[in-house]
């Protein structure tokens, strides 16, 4: 069953927001290993920091069926989706990784670009498995982000997520 990595923000009410996305992501797909929260600076808009954080979990589902429920949940916390890309929002959920799936099919691309482009997408994500390699780049993710923490905005550590009440 391969292993699926999915990043977690939000910068809307993050402490709620994150707690629910991962109660509902525990309820769809099982148990999850989770990463550290990071504090990080909005990228490409001025707005509040957000939260961000890296989960994951074991599926056999497809990837499509998979990028769908991350969808559903996101629509469930109220994302908005008229609003330019860059901006505010309660919460963004994105499949990084599938196992070792190299995907490039209209409104699905695997691995995600985001994970060699931005450091509060790859920082959580070798936290959780720094040794596996990235499937294109063929680099272990700990290294991968050796190489960007020099250049990388300032991150928070936040500790664990919260818990929802």
């Amino acid at each position: 069953m391969p292993r699926v990595y999915v990043s977690v923000g939000s910068n809307l009410d993050p402490e709620r927001n994150v707690a629910s996305a991962l109660d509902a992501l525990r309820a769809r797909f099982g148990p999850l290993a989770v990463s550290t929260v990071y504090r990080c600076p909005a990228e490409g808009f001025e707005g509040p920091d957000f939260h961000n954080l890296a989960v994951a979990f074991d599926s056999g589902e497809p990837p499509r069926r998979i990028a769908a429920a991350l969808r559903a949940i996101e629509d469930a916390h109220g994302r908005r989706r008229d609003g330019p890309r860059f901006s505010s929002r309660t919460l963004d959920l994105d499949l990084l990784l599938y196992g070792e799936a190299v995907i490039e099919e209209p409104g699905l691309r695997l691995p995600r670009e985001e994970i060699l482009r931005y450091a509060f997408v790859l920082r959580p994500l070798a936290e959780l498995a720094p040794d596996l390699r990235h499937p294109t780049a063929g680099r272990t993710l700990a290294e991968l982000w050796a190489e960007m923490a020099p250049r990388a905005p300032a991150m928070t550590a936040l500790g664990a997520p919260p818990a929802l009440a």
